[in-house]
């Protein structure tokens, strides 16, 4: 099989990975991919989000199989263009994947089918959001409506921050017209949880649960980033809790989604709260997260293929959907400056035998070697029997990295083992 998979970061990397376990998967497209995936597929000087160039590239490629992977196409109708074309894809068509694209729409959604979520209000106002905040409780946390690569939430700790983030948002379009609604909800505290679901629109098929570590720095400080380390399973997670969130969570977003006309058929992300009153939901993606993929992939047992062909298929029932019961770590190595200013271009050398258990994200080519090509440049992996021995390898692992314009956090995992103790 011919197959491409749309997206060029980490979360694509682990797929590409993945797929390639497929004895069927003769050649993987990368579009566009980045220069330390292609070893592992041939990528395409494509973008993410040219969905003409990539509807174009499909077809004449004969392209069996697409994965859209980011949430701009995805959001853009990048599945239900390849689709009318003949191209079988995984992901959710554009009215799906509003669930991920609008806070407004899956806050609304959360309040109207009763599934459990912070309290919350919605403002399309500066002035009315700004008049709201003198007398909310603090503190509170702060939405951007659209896609804002993961940075558009903000919880601000006084009213100072909070009137901060909502001309940051509103009014200097921080986040361009993804902030010309916001949501301000109330702030939940408990361990959270990343859970990310194959879903055909009928059935769900939880995968092993993680911990995402967004804070750039150690102790959970410094600027929100689109992630910089991930652990799984998350031992806050039981099975009871797991059962809990299928019967109040799981099903009921999926039975809503199609009350609403709009079948989730891909990856559906659940980011949970487990507070005092019971799991919640801090936000819904329409995909895989990154770099939650980075763990959880690794750690399935089943073939992935085969299971997101069951999911487009509408046959998931009928697939066997298999997790191994070992620990996994993966560490991010990040531009310095991240997320905010940071220098591109620093060279990169990672040690061949590490090839396998390496996602690049950020890296490019530069005369003929390996770069620093963005801010969350590569994340390393480990698997191992427990959670403190899959931390200590993927340590042990991203330190043989050599490039002078790297940082990494030095506590991934930290929380969770000490959660297990």
């Amino acid at each position: 099989m011919k197959l491409a998979v749309i997206g060029g970061g980490g979360r694509e990397h682990a797929i590409i990975k993945k797929l390639k376990e497929n004895p069927t998967a003769e050649i993987i497209y990368a579009l566009p991919g980045n220069a330390g995936m292609a070893q592992d597929a041939v990528c395409v000087p494509v973008s993410a989000s040219d969905l003409d160039a990539i509807v174009r590239f499909a077809l004449e490629n004969a392209i069996d199989y697409c994965v859209v992977a980011p949430d701009d196409p995805l959001a853009a109708g990048c599945v239900d263009r390849l689709e009318e074309a003949g191209i079988p894809c995984f992901g959710p068509r554009a009215n799906a994947a509003r669930i991920e694209s609008s806070k407004v729409f899956a806050k609304s959604l959360m309040k109207k089918y009763q599934i459990p979520t912070a309290r919350f209000e919605v403002f399309s106002s500066a002035r009315d959001a700004l008049q709201y905040l003198e007398n909310a409780p603090m503190p509170t946390v702060i939405k951007a409506d659209g896609l804002a690569l993961g940075k558009g939430v903000v919880i601000a700790q006084n009213r100072e921050e909070a009137f901060d983030a909502v001309r940051e948002i509103m009014e200097n379009k921080k986040f361009g017209k993804s902030g010309d609604s916001i949501v301000i909800e109330e702030f939940l505290t408990g361990p959270e949880v990343s859970v990310l679901a194959f879903c055909d629109g009928k059935t769900v098929k939880p995968m092993v649960s993680s911990m995402d570590h967004k804070r750039a720095h150690d102790g959970d400080t410094g600027l929100n980033t689109g992630g910089m380390g991930t652990v799984a399973p998350n031992p806050f997670y039981t099975d009871e809790i797991a059962q809990v969130c299928m019967e109040t969570i799981f099903l009921p977003t999926v039975q809503a989604m199609n009350a609403e006309g709009r079948p989730f058929k891909g990856c559906l992300y659940f980011g949970l709260m487990l507070t005092q009153n019971g799991p919640k939901v801090i936000e819904y993606n329409c995909r895989f997260g990154d770099p939650e993929t980075q763990v959880v992939l690794p750690l399935m047992e089943s073939d992935l293929l085969t299971v997101m062909q069951a999911v487009t298929n509408g046959t998931l029932a009928d697939c066997e959907v298999k997790f191994s019961q070992k620990s996994a770590c993966c560490v991010i190595a990040a531009s310095k400056g991240y997320p905010e200013e940071y220098e591109k271009g620093a060279p990169l050398t990672v040690p061949k035998e590490l090839l396998p258990y390496c996602c690049f994200a950020g890296a490019a080519e530069k005369n003929g070697v390996l770069v620093t090509g963005g801010g969350r440049v590569l994340g390393m992996t480990a698997l191992a029997d427990t959670l403190s021995d899959a931390v200590k390898i993927a340590y042990a692992r991203i330190r043989q990295v050599k490039c002078d314009n790297l940082f990494y956090r030095a506590d991934i995992g930290k929380r969770a083992l000490n959660a297990k103790e």
